[in-house]
């Protein structure tokens, strides 16, 4: 950020129904972005279009990420589908260029941990790819171990990275 320019106004907070599209957009165009489209990413997944009422359920959350009033960012947990029950999924946790770099990654990541834990979830899990270095240096510095294959069933057979840590 330039010398003497205001930090933009950030807020994480959690998704609401007007906010189904913007959500939507940023997938798809971060996933595009890093070439994740087609058969086995979660840009597939039919959740997509309606992510406030997919994470309605208990044990689930979901964040939006808003930068001067505009929704750039977005990410949340469910329980792992496959999983033990005590195990949660980081999911689908995208930002548009312009929040990247800001320290956003990392609120939203310690508010997705903390709220998971009280949850009552042991174990957080995610799926990633290699070339999306940065979200895998935060991940590591956040504990989270790499993993020799996938654990649960989340249908992502096109994710390369499988990491997991307790919490």
């Amino acid at each position: 950020m330039e010398q003497g320019k205001t930090p933009p106004d950030i807020q994480i907070r959690p998704i609401g129904k007007g906010d189904n599209q913007a959500v939507a957009e940023i997938i798809r165009l971060v996933m595009t972005e890093f070439k994740a489209v087609g058969s086995g990413f979660s840009i597939t997944d039919s959740e997509v279009d309606d992510m406030h009422t997919a994470y309605s359920p208990s044990g689930s959350a979901f964040y939006v990420v808003e930068m001067d009033g505009h929704v750039l960012g977005c990410g949340g947990f469910a329980p792992l589908t496959g999983g033990s029950q005590d195990t949660c999924e980081l999911r689908k946790m995208y930002f548009m260029a312009e929040l990247r770099g800001l320290g956003v990654g990392k609120r939203l990541l310690e508010l997705c941990l903390e709220e998971a834990a009280k949850a009552g979830y042991k174990t957080c899990y995610l799926e990633t790819m290699d070339d999306m270095k940065q979200a895998r240096q935060l991940y590591s510095k956040y504990g989270f171990k790499y993993l020799d294959q996938p654990m649960g069933n989340t249908g992502h057979t096109s994710c390369g990275t499988w990491m997991a840590r307790n919490l």
